[in-house]
């Protein structure tokens, strides 16, 4: 039976307090009603109240939940657009209430702990996987994960000395994150280079049988990465897609 539309949950929140979490990338924090519950990987509709102003894209935008279950705040991140919701959003003072919605969807880590999970995202792509990640770490879940994380620079890579940290936590988890533009970096990167492809996956995947793979960001990689799976052999059935949209 679903579930009518107006039985979703709906309360008001304060936001905490704001970081930014990598060049034009803002994470938000807000307060968490104690009754709130959600499975790492949805998200929420998060509603400004009262806007001091607006524009066609309107006062509402979903966000993955980037919190883990057992913290004691939601968060989000996003690009810093020019948009009037998020100007609103990176400038109102800490305490302003919005309205959070949901939370919704269906991207979730699987269930059959036998199957690798092969994760395919880039820039803001990831946040869902924050939480995926930290809940498995706390949980000592039984999955192997490989998270294949695509950026321009190390600087555009939201999360991602945590994402290093989590390896020490959590000994099923392997991080193989990759830059494609390091010229226009002033960091160093010991790490890989350039785009996701076959050969990258076949180098960190040896003997990884029969995995599900997820993948997320922009549509444009989503598209690129769903094709190269597919003419890799990949059934639509092991594969789950998320587009992130507006970003």
């Amino acid at each position: 039976m679903s579930t009518a539309v107006a039985d979703w949950p709906k309360f008001l929140a304060k936001l905490k307090d704001r970081e930014e979490v990598a060049e034009r990338t803002m994470a938000f924090r807000f307060e968490k009603p104690a009754a709130f519950k959600f499975t790492p990987g949805q998200f929420v509709d998060i509603t400004l109240v009262n806007p001091r102003e607006t524009d066609s894209e309107g006062n509402v935008r979903g966000f993955s939940i980037a919190s883990a279950p057992h913290e004691n705040f939601i968060m989000v991140a996003t690009r810093l657009r020019d948009t009037a919701f998020k100007r609103v959003l990176s400038s109102v003072p800490l305490g302003t209430e919005v309205k959070i919605e949901g939370p919704f969807g269906n991207l979730r880590l699987h269930n059959d702990k036998s199957r690798a999970a092969v994760v395919l995202t880039g820039g803001i792509g990831i946040t869902p996987f924050r939480s995926i990640l930290l809940y498995a770490a706390r949980e000592k879940l039984p999955h192997r994960i490989f998270l294949f994380y695509a950026n321009r620079r190390p600087e555009d890579a939201a999360f991602l000395e945590e994402l290093q940290q989590l390896e020490t936590q959590n000994p099923n988890y392997k991080l193989i994150a990759c830059m494609t533009e390091m010229k226009k970096s002033s960091r160093s990167w010991p790490g890989e280079r350039g785009v996701i492809d076959p050969q990258m996956l076949a180098k960190y995947l040896k003997g990884v049988v029969s995995p599900v793979y997820y993948v997320t960001g922009p549509p444009p990689m989503v598209k690129a990465m769903h094709t190269m799976l597919a003419d890799t052999g990949v059934d639509d059935d092991n594969i789950r897609i998320e587009e992130f949209t507006g970003y």
